[in-house]
């Protein structure tokens, strides 16, 4: 879309939500809702936006980077008054400006590229997004002519009996004329009992010109919701994690229960892939195709690769391997490494580690800074010990090498090719390859030692 501009307004400090988070900047399904907003403006293709800030300015700023531009409202005057702080940036352009709030992050992009379309093409210089409210209480109402035109935006407060009665809200989303808009604001008062200076006033100076203001109706109220306290931000979380699991599963993902799965915004599952109830996928995780994911698994900003299994275990900031499997009950840290066909079992916890192709550990262990070859196996309860208690040191095991049950491995630490480390040792000393390592005390045999011991 060309000559289109977008103003997002993000000064509020959401003193409702009761919390030390500027209000915009509280996540919905792991994104900043302003981002939200944010990221649905860019995929119009405008061609400027620029982000009113106030309260928290800096955070904003630092969470949005250079997807927009930034003007700030020192004093929150009203929406007016914050609109107009974007003179300087936008004031002389010819084109369209959608004015959207940061706290409405299920607004859609094709709703936005809608309301835009309609506005240039009926040639109104205003234009609002409405929605139709099953309770419209508290919301200000829109007054339609015979031609469908709008003749007021009328608050609830103000509102007569038969308006009232009206269901057409207004959601505080707008369309105009940015040379108008910017002319308009200029003559905005602040005569009320705020001392505030309010956008809809725009639409009446330019109605008074004989200019057209319009409305176009979103079919969606859930839309609308403009997220002011914690209840209403658990709303929102609850419609855009149904949302995005919809589009999943459109897309050929098999989610058993969309109500207890957790998806975020920027995830990306392939084709195929199972997820069972209580998965929690964060960040920006990308899941190949043909997995099975769950129950009850934590996956964040994680790559994992087609035809993996991640059972009731957790993975961070980590990549897995095709054909892998991890868990039950693992938990992969950050920086670790599997690759493909590797099996991690119940009560295992890699933590910057690497393992090539085939290695397994499959029951209780601990893998810490470690690089492992391929076709190495662990034994149960192998401990890398990698921490002397101020400093963090290597163990490098090469291809094939096997370890025996309960062994810890002290690094600085080289288990060589095709090694062997007898169960039960404590290794200090680098093995070579296909050498067996036993570090162990010498068994010893006490004959008759427990009849004499009962009998004292």
């Amino acid at each position: 879309m060309a000559n289109v501009y977008a103003i997002v307004l993000a000064a509020g400090q959401g003193t409702r939500m009761k919390s030390n988070l500027y209000k915009v900047l509280h996540p919905v399904c792991g994104k900043p809702m302003v981002e939200h907003v944010i990221d649905n403006i860019k995929n119009l293709g405008a061609d400027r936006i620029v982000t009113i800030v106030g309260h928290g300015a800096e955070k904003v700023e630092e969470t949005l980077g250079s997807s927009s531009e930034y003007a700030l409202q020192t004093e929150q005057l009203g929406t007016a008054h914050a609109v107009q702080q974007a003179d300087s940036l936008l004031e002389n352009l010819e084109g369209t400006t959608i004015v959207v709030c940061g706290d409405t992050p299920l607004i859609r992009s094709t709703t936005m590229e809608r309301l835009i379309k309609h506005h240039e093409q009926i040639g109104a210089k205003a234009t609002i997004l409405t929605a139709f409210a099953d309770d419209p209480t508290g919301y200000g109402r829109i007054i339609r002519g015979k031609k469908g035109e709008v003749l007021r935006n009328v608050e609830h407060k103000d509102a007569s009996e038969e308006e009232r009665a009206v269901t057409e809200i207004n959601t505080g989303t707008y369309c105009f004329d940015n040379q108008a808009l910017f002319e308009a604001l200029k003559q905005v008062k602040n005569n009320n009992a705020q001392g505030e200076y309010y956008l809809p006033d725009v639409l009446s100076i330019l109605r008074e010109e004989g200019a057209l203001v319009s409305a176009y109706a979103t079919e969606d109220f859930s839309e609308t919701l403009g997220i002011n306290d914690r209840v209403v931000l658990s709303e929102a979380e609850r419609v855009m994690r149904l949302r995005i699991a919809e589009e999943h599963m459109r897309n050929g993902v098999t989610i058993i229960s969309p109500d207890n799965t957790y998806i975020s915004a920027d995830a990306e599952i392939g084709r195929d892939t199972v997820l069972q109830p209580g998965t929690m996928i964060e960040g920006k995780t990308m899941i190949g195709s043909g997995c099975v994911i769950g129950p009850n698994s934590q996956l964040s900003n994680s790559v994992i690769g087609d035809r993996t299994t991640i059972n009731s275990s957790v993975v961070r900031d980590s990549k897995v391997g095709t054909g892998t499997t991890v868990g039950p009950f693992a938990h992969i840290r950050p920086e670790s490494e599997l690759g493909n066909e590797v099996r991690i079992g119940n009560f295992v916890e890699v933590k910057k580690s690497t393992l090539g192709e085939g290695s397994k550990a499959s029951h209780l262990s601990y893998i810490g800074d470690a690089t492992v070859g391929s076709n190495v196996n662990f034994g149960c309860g192998t401990i890398v010990v990698n921490y002397d208690g101020k400093n963090k040191h290597i163990t490098s095991v090469e291809d094939e090498a096997f370890i025996g049950c309960n062994a810890n491995l002290v690094a600085p630490l080289k288990i060589g090719k095709g090694a062997f480390v007898a169960a039960g040792s404590t290794v200090t000393k680098d093995v070579p390859a296909d050498a067996l390592a036993i570090g162990r005390a010498r068994q010893e045999n006490k004959e008759g030692y427990v009849s004499k011991f009962k009998l004292n």
